[in-house]
Formats: C-alpha cells, sequence, structure tokens
C-alpha cells in the first residue's frame, strides 16, 4: 500500500496537478514521504490573474464577511492540528511538541489578528475642527488594500511563518499567491484544503508551488504584484528588492544575534538560557542565539557551565522529543562543518560536539575562543553550534555585536538593568531583549530587522498595515 503523500497546487479555487512532480524527502531519515506538483510558467500567470481578478470582490466585502471567512478556515485548521503537526515533524523534522505548539499558536495568531484588525484598522483617523483645529472640512483617512500580494514563506515555520503572511494579508482586503518553501511544501499544501473547505470567492487564495531555483525569478515579473512579504535568505531578500522597489514589501531575513554577557550574572542560570536560545530545533532558527560575547573575567566558568548544558540536550528522533534533531538537508550539514573547520584554522578550540552522528545529525557544538578572523564569527550556520568570543570590555562587546551585516536581535545578560539599558542604546539590531534569548513572540510586538536582517517591521499590526496603503476622503462644508 502507498502511503505517500502529494501535494496539489491550487489556483482560482481548484486544485491542480501537474506531470513534473517534486519529490519531498523526510528531514529525519531522508526517505521519500511523498511529492508536490510543480507549476509551468503558464499556470503561475494564470495564479496572479486569477487573483486579480478576485481583488476587487473581496475588497469591497465589508470586513465583517470577510472575517466569517477567516474564522471558518481556522476552525477547519484547528481540527487538524495533530494531522499538520504530524507532517510537520515527517516533512521538516521539527520535534512533534514543537510541531504542535505551532500549529496552534498559528490558531492563536489568527484569532488575535481578527480581533486587532477590528480594533487598529476597520475605524478611519479622523482629523477636524474639535480636536486639530481645521476648518470646514473633516479629513477621514483609512486603510485600504493594494491588490495582489506574493507570500514566500522558509521551512523552518512552514505553517506558523504562512499563516502571519497569509491571514493578514487577506483580512485587509488583498488577494493572495501563495509560494512556499520546498522543504515545507508538501504540509503547506493543506491550507489550501482549509481555504476550499471555507468556500472563499474564487482567486482570493492561491498556492503556487516549484522550486524556487526554477520559477523564483520568474514569479518576482509578474504585473500583478503590488506587495512582497517574504521570509528567507538575504540573498533572495535582495533580489525581490531589487526586482520589485516600488512595491509594499516586508523582507524578513537572517540573523547573527548575540548573547552579550556581563560579570555580575548567575551563571548557571544564564548558561541554561544561552543553551536553550541556541540550539532549540537546532539552531535553525533566525532569532536563534549564534554568537555569546563574554567578558574575560567569567568567559572560563560560563564556558564549563555552557559545556554541561549542552551535554544534557537530547540527540535523535524528532517524534522522540528530543532537543537536537537533524538538519533540513546535507548542503545544510556540509556548511556547518566548514565554518566550524574554518574556526578551528583559527585557533578556536571545540570544547563539544562536532561529531555527525546520523542522518544529517550533527552534535550540539561547542566553540571557544573564536576569532573574529574566522567565518563562524560573522556567517550564520543555522545549526546546533554556538561560537564564544571573549573580549576584555564591554565596549569591545559592542564594536563586535554592531560590526555584523545582521541586525535582528541580542540579547544583554547583566544584573544591572540600568547598563543593560545604556548598552541597548548603542546596539544596532531591531530588538534587544535583556536576561532572555531573541525570540519572535509575542505576536503583538512588532518584529524588526535592520541590515541584513530585513526591511519592514512585522507582529499583528505591523503585518496587518504592511499590505495596505492610505486612502483619504475630505469632506468640504
Amino acid at each position: 500500500m502507498n502511503n505517500k503523500l502529494h501535494g496539489l497546487a491550487y489556483i482560482n479555487n481548484k486544485f491542480i496537478d501537474t506531470d513534473k512532480k517534486i519529490s519531498i524527502n523526510s528531514a529525519i531519515d531522508g526517505t521519500e514521504i511523498g511529492s508536490i506538483s510543480a507549476l509551468n510558467k503558464e499556470q503561475i500567470d494564470f495564479a496572479f490573474e486569477s487573483a486579480h481578478k478576485a481583488f476587487y470582490k473581496w475588497s469591497f466585502l465589508n470586513f465583517d464577511q470577510r472575517i466569517e471567512y477567516i474564522l471558518k478556515f481556522a476552525e477547519f485548521f484547528l481540527e487538524d492540528k495533530e494531522v499538520i503537526a504530524n507532517l510537520i515533524t515527517k516533512e521538516i523534522g521539527k520535534s512533534y511538541p514543537d510541531a504542535l505548539t505551532e500549529v496552534i499558536r498559528s490558531y492563536e495568531y489568527i484569532i488575535a489578528t481578527v480581533e486587532m484588525y477590528k480594533k487598529e484598522l476597520v475605524n478611519p483617523i479622523i482629523y477636524d475642527d474639535s480636536i486639530h483645529g481645521i476648518k470646514n472640512k473633516i479629513g477621514k483617512f483609512y486603510h485600504v488594500p493594494i491588490g495582489v500580494v506574493l507570500a514566500i514563506s522558509p521551512f523552518n515555520y512552514p505553517i506558523n511563518l504562512s499563516i502571519a503572511k497569509i491571514i493578514p494579508t487577506l483580512l485587509v482586503g488583498n488577494t493572495i499567491v501563495f509560494k512556499p518553501a520546498t522543504y515545507g511544501s508538501l504540509v503547506c499544501s493543506l491550507i489550501a484544503k482549509y481555504f476550499d473547505k471555507a468556500n472563499f470567492p474564487e482567486g482570493v487564495f492561491n498556492l503556487v508551488m516549484g522550486k524556487g531555483s526554477e520559477i523564483g525569478d520568474y514569479i518576482l515579473t509578474n504585473r500583478r504584484i503590488e506587495g512582497v512579504t517574504f521570509t528567507g535568505s538575504t540573498d533572495i531578500g535582495k533580489k525581490i528588492a531589487k526586482a520589485l522597489p516600488a512595491k509594499n514589501i516586508v523582507l524578513e531575513l537572517g540573523g547573527k544575534d548575540a548573547a552579550i554577557v556581563l560579570d555580575d550574572i548567575d551563571i548557571k542560570k544564564v548558561a541554561k538560557e544561552i543553551v536553550k536560545g541556541a540550539f532549540n530545533f537546532s539552531g535553525q532558527r533566525c532569532t536563534a542565539i549564534k554568537r555569546v560575547i563574554v567578558l574575560d573575567s567569567i568567559a572560563d566558568n560560563l564556558v564549563e557551565e555552557l559545556k554541561n548544558n549542552v551535554l544534557d540536550l537530547k540527540i535523535g528522533n524528532p517524534f522522540d522529543g528530543v532537543d537536537i534533531i537533524p538538519l533540513i538537508d546535507n548542503k545544510s550539514l556540509n556548511y556547518v562543518l566548514d565554518l566550524i573547520n574554518d574556526a578551528i584554522a583559527h585557533n578556536a578550540n571545540v570544547i563539544t560536539g562536532n561529531k555527525v552522528v546520523g542522518y544529517n545529525l550533527l552534535e550540539p557544538t561547542l566553540v571557544d575562543n573564536v576569532s573574529t578572523k574566522s567565518r563562524l564569527a560573522w556567517e550564520e550556520p543555522f545549526g546546533p553550534v554556538l561560537p564564544v568570543i571573549r573580549v576584555k570590555t564591554i565596549q569591545e562587546a559592542i564594536s563586535i555585536t554592531n560590526a555584523s551585516n545582521f541586525g535582528l536581535q541580542a540579547s544583554i545578560f547583566t544584573n544591572n538593568i540600568e547598563k543593560a539599558k545604556l548598552i541597548a542604546r548603542y546596539l544596532n539590531v531591531g530588538t534587544i531583549n535583556i536576561n532572555k534569548s531573541p525570540s519572535r513572540g509575542p505576536d503583538i510586538f512588532p518584529f524588526i530587522g535592520v541590515k541584513d536582517s530585513g526591511f519592514g517591521v512585522q507582529g499583528i499590526v505591523d503585518s496587518l498595515k504592511a499590505m495596505t496603503r492610505i486612502k483619504g476622503i475630505v469632506e468640504n462644508n
């Protein structure tokens, strides 16, 4: 009996199969678990034309009607939470508890987005005589949809980051063409099933699939695109920005999040938090701690405690609830190993790890005395490796943090909150966490990347606003 799954594209409310298929292999052991339909250029164009034709009908519905459709989708989505989570684990190797948490969080995101939309964007901003001293006219300014939006999601949070793009975009009245990463496409194909069951109007939601290397450039040339919301590599993000410079664009890209550790901390407590922040999902998160910058005076003690915590991490099959799981593919594994080897060549010390113990499965690796001349100090590994950079002063720690091309988040660990706030003022990143590892949530918070970490702001309210423009209506008396 063939238990393999096949993910279909979805265009203009019809599921689309193709002769060309892309095999999907499990990140756990490389076995083929299914396939997806790979679309050609004509089918891609049809998806955009369908979204374009649907725009005015969808955008002219009142907000209560759009909300009703969204909430129907959410209920069908939640009913299948175990099915979705199981497939996330099979396909990308995320531990099952984390996968289930991702699905439930995504449902909660939908409900919260609906509530914030009603609170923040439905009513116009009004300028008149009563508050602003404007005589003989009233200005009403609305957030209105822009048109067809291209949404592109990554492999590491295939459901949450897809929902976080799709729902705000549709809720404000846009239509969408959704392209998931190849890894994660199988689970993302389930999303179309719930839109279909909720009976959305034709063309409002469209799912296209195929290898980015084959259709990625072509997608960006479509004349119907008015906005892009993208999570992925910095290189692709820059390509999008260059191809569509005058459109509404939100780019969530890479990170090299630093944990700055001062000499007045509870070492056991801080080491535990750093290891959790660095190695969850084997470090395959843009907000993972990707370097520790620690004052020399406590570095030896911190490294010893980090080692103890790393050695406690469980390694193996994601269905067993482990901490360290296989990387998404062999290319990713080899990239991490190359970074470690380069650090060693620059006189770094591997404290623990650096052994491949299964299919794309690397032991969690702690590397001390990492030189700023090595690639590991600057490049994003997206894997289970934590470099430690020793510094003599806080000023040096700030300088190394800011020297990165990335600027997503950072952490400061100290018992002196006022000192942490002062340091935070000098860090050129989107968000600074005091005594906690970087995090994407809570979802209501703005999520910001600067430099090569992104463009635009996400978070529930900001994601709603990102794919709108301001339209004014002035009543003259």
